[in-house]
């Protein structure tokens, strides 16, 4: 290991594997190494006996789950939003000749004890048993005025303005119930919790606007999922690196990270051996999360996050029997102060033997009894036949990396898709280059 390269990358997390790619494309000298002897670190998809090693380590996957090969089940739960951040830099880079994706079949959300679909039209909207007649009225004046909002044009504003007024007054100015703001904020403009009211109403507007032009693009849901896993695209991106020159090495336990007597990045030690590099990107677990990097802490914990992966003999009761779907509790319905998300995938994704399905329940913790807080979740998916609980933190860097090039990505949050791992890569970008990541259009093939 006597060569120096530009970048060394430390896990090999869908984070980690989209900038190692783009920085190969931009004819950098990278080394991607993985304490792990698979791909995708946190953002990982595993097979039967992988799974059952991580989770119960005396145990043998029972017979009647069928064939290990046949299962890649996430340990992270997202999905891709059609015409999101992540399908651009997946176009932008040409990844996509390495997948193939598919639909997820349908989003709904949990209102008054009951699943029902997420309305993302103004003709869905009326027919929605989320509202009462006078309640469609409103939210059609609003889906219409949302759809006809063009920022040039003040005949379209109708007295609002989305950089000032907070999305609270938007709501009020249509007389919107609730139960309404409810789904909206949360099961279209996909936040986690109520904090979006408050404050100028632009960013959500621009995630609706997101959420209805996604679900346009394919019909169905807004959500994409490539076959075989999500573990499929760290994979895919890493091709891209290693077709650039990328050179990749997993199964290599990182010992030290070596700075100079300035505390700059000089490089990683592994096996006794030390290679050099100008920078190093990695995840946090690296670089003292659970306790890397010999101690020395460069990231701090932000909470934690719940997730309970459920295996199950049919689909999920009251989703008119979609072989996938997403389901958002809104924490207003469950009382507490965090959505739970339920995601869902089966062997029409090719993640698992025919007949099971995947459901992966998951919240940000906010107790000491995590198990007890998806609960809500848990009750909707109807007999569990297996179920694995894991309780991981959320860590954030603690300094930029631009004195010590030293750059630390963010954990994998509980959002159910992928917007916010690629503002972690825009973010980890411009620190590194100094220049903003750039993207070109284009569109992305779905099976149907």
């Amino acid at each position: 290991m006597d060569e120096e390269y530009d970048v060394i990358v430390l896990g090999t997390g869908l984070t980690e594997c989209i900038l190692s790619g783009l920085l190969s494309v931009e004819g950098k000298k990278v080394l991607h190494m993985d304490r792990n002897d698979y791909y995708g670190g946190d953002s990982a998809s595993l097979n039967l006996t992988q799974l059952y090693r991580k989770f119960r380590p005396n145990q043998t996957p029972p017979t009647e789950l069928g064939r290990d090969r046949d299962y890649a089940v996430d340990l992270v739960p997202k999905f891709i939003i059609a015409s999101g951040e992540l399908t651009k830099i997946l176009v932008h880079t040409d990844v996509t000749r390495y997948l193939e994706f598919k639909q997820i079949a349908g989003s709904f959300v949990y209102r008054d004890g009951k699943i029902s679909k997420v309305p993302s039209t103004e003709m869905e909207a009326v027919r929605s048993p989320l509202m009462g007649l006078f309640e469609k009225r409103r939210a059609k004046k609003f889906f219409e005025f949302l759809q006809g909002w063009r920022d040039a044009d003040p005949a379209t504003h109708q007295g609002i303005n989305l950089d000032r007024d907070s999305m609270k007054t938007v709501y009020e100015k249509f007389g919107l119930e609730p139960g309404t703001q409810d789904f909206i904020g949360h099961a279209m403009a996909l936040y986690l919790d109520d904090d979006y009211i408050t404050k100028p109403a632009r960013a959500t507007y621009d995630r609706i606007i997101l959420y209805t032009s996604s679900m346009a693009r394919y019909g169905k849901s807004p959500y994409i999922y490539p076959l075989y896993g999500l573990g499929e695209l760290p994979q895919s991106f890493a091709r891209l690196s290693a077709i650039y020159g990328g050179t990749y090495m997993l199964d290599k336990p990182i010992d030290a990270i070596v700075t100079d007597a300035d505390g700059k990045f000089v490089g990683v030690t592994s096996g006794g051996e030390t290679v050099k590099a100008k920078q190093v990107i990695g995840d946090p677990s690296y670089f003292g999360g659970n306790g890397g990097d010999g101690g020395k802490v460069r990231v701090v914990e932000e909470g934690k996050v719940v997730r309970a992966i459920c295996f199950l003999k049919h689909p999920i009761p009251g989703t008119e029997d979609s072989d996938s779907c997403q389901i958002i509790i809104p924490q207003n319905q469950v009382g507490r102060r965090n959505d739970i998300y339920i995601a869902m995938v089966s062997s029409t994704h090719n993640v698992c033997a025919k007949d099971i399905y995947v459901a992966i329940v998951s919240t940000i913790v906010e107790t000491d009894k995590p198990e007890l807080e998806i609960r809500p979740g848990l009750d909707l998916l109807g007999p569990i036949y297996d179920k694995f609980v894991d309780i991981t933190p959320l860590y954030t860097p603690t300094s930029s990396g631009q004195t010590d090039n030293i750059f630390i990505t963010r954990s994998y949050d509980a959002t159910s898709h992928f917007e916010t791992v690629v503002e972690d890569v825009q973010d980890v970008w411009k620190r590194v280059t100094g220049s903003d990541l750039v993207l070109k259009k284009r569109d992305v093939e779905v099976q149907g």
